[in-house]
């Protein structure tokens, strides 16, 4: 998984000044012919990424004769470099940025505001699907950026264990999950398996679950409620797969990247696996592609009150431009060329992510039942993390806060609602003190 999995490993310091030169500082006339273009790792490594998008880059210098200086930047180090660049304003003129990061990279004033005329420069509003949007900066603010590329959760499955156990087919609510859970459980295999020791992932899995309970993690006017019973409720409910209903191995409190899953689920020590991850990757894990299925993440059978129908928050990549760049009508047509039909399905289907513009989707790359899971998941069900300055903070704390309490329900301690409850509260106080 590369979209943004990294994001909220590194506070963000908002600094609301940006400084001038961005795109390397030119001011002479070359400058309008060249841009300077920041692309995220999306691929299998960052050589991968150069073949896949320097092609695209040529064509695109071919129709418009502005050439784009290409630099693929790993996820360690992305944040950081984006963030040296709004201060010193030695940076890109275009880049790509985890959309789980648009808020707080919007709160520091460097980036182009998509406005509607702005849109209208790259196509307009009602060409991109509506939950991308929604993630690309603060409610009732022009989007800092926009969506690139697409990605959404689902529940993947190895289907001969599932037959082996006699269940049909995926489970259809959270209590179906438990039961098949149990069914699939035994020695030297587990129902499901999670990447318990990572923060984000904790952080995504809480947001989700959180919105199933009615959840809501910012009050309207930003001040952090992580501490509220439906939150507490759907933090304890994620942790009791493995200490209530012990259908997860207690060594998954350790697991801190997606690859140790992807193999449990490949090499059938697991038959369960909620992420984002691409079908490519199980392909690489060992995975018999005959035996992967997937479903949407389920709900539960008797949602609570205030309960929001979603299984997925709106995970992908978007585009931005920094707000000085030298070459502002080349960047805008860049942004209109990257998120034309045709590149989003090339880039998109040699990515194994979803297109964010609607009409790619007739593209009969897109046509498979899998993609259709996660398109019709992306489209409907699924909800944007925090869009406020302060996402990063959150992922970090109510990601840390879980995986904390997943190495004490690993080594036999039991975490009850009063004591998630005691460390949601704390998150909440850092929040509200701004660290």
């Amino acid at each position: 998984m590369r979209f943004g999995k990294l994001a909220s490993a590194v506070a963000l310091t908002l600094i609301a000044a940006t400084a001038a030169g961005c795109g390397g500082g030119e001011d002479d006339a070359a400058a309008s012919e060249k841009l300077v273009y920041w692309a995220s790792n999306q691929g299998t490594s960052i050589d991968h990424d150069k073949q896949v998008l320097q092609p695209q880059l040529d064509a695109f210098e071919q129709q418009t004769g502005i050439e784009v200086e290409l630099e693929v930047v790993g996820w360690p180090d992305l944040l950081n470099r984006i963030l040296a660049a709004t201060t010193s304003g030695e940076g890109p003129d275009v880049l790509n940025i985890g959309n789980t990061w648009s808020a707080s990279l919007q709160a520091t004033g460097a980036f182009l505001p998509f406005e509607d005329s702005v849109l209208e420069e790259v196509g307009g509003r009602q060409r991109f699907l509506g939950p991308s949007l929604a993630a690309t900066g603060a409610e009732g603010k022009p989007p800092a950026a926009i969506p690139l590329y697409g990605q959404a959760y689902g529940l993947y499955y190895n289907k001969k264990m599932f037959a082996e156990a006699g269940i049909d087919g995926p489970p259809a609510t959270w209590e179906e999950l438990i039961e098949d859970g149990k069914k699939l459980t035994k020695a030297g295999q587990w129902g499901l398996t999670l990447q318990a020791g990572q923060v984000t992932e904790n952080a995504h899995h809480a947001s989700i679950l959180g919105a199933q309970h009615g959840a809501t993690f910012f009050a309207p006017d930003g001040t952090p409620q992580l501490a509220s019973d439906p939150a507490v409720n759907a933090v304890q409910q994620y942790l009791d797969l493995m200490q209530k209903h012990k259908i997860v191995d207690p060594g998954n409190a350790e697991y801190t990247d997606t690859a140790k899953s992807l193999k449990d689920l490949a090499d059938g020590r697991a038959a369960m696996f909620m992420n984002q991850a691409s079908a490519g990757s199980f392909e690489l894990a060992g995975m018999d592609m005959a035996n992967l299925g997937v479903a949407p993440i389920p709900l539960p059978a008797a949602p609570p009150a205030g309960s929001r129908k979603v299984t997925s928050f709106v995970a992908g990549i978007n585009l931005a431009v920094f707000d000085n760049t030298d070459n502002r009508a080349g960047a805008l047509e860049f942004a209109k060329f990257m998120t034309s039909t045709p590149v989003q399905v090339a880039l998109n289907q040699a990515y194994g992510s979803l297109p964010v513009v609607t009409d790619a989707y007739a593209d009969p790359a897109f046509q498979g039942p899998d993609v259709k899971v996660f398109q019709d998941v992306l489209s409907t069900t699924a909800e944007p993390m925090p869009q406020v300055p302060q996402e990063s903070q959150f992922e970090t704390l109510i990601g840390t806060a879980m995986k904390e309490m997943f190495a004490d329900a690993a080594a036999g301690d039991p975490v009850d609602a009063a004591s998630i409850k005691d460390r949601l509260v704390q998150a909440d106080e850092q929040l509200a003190a701004g660290s």
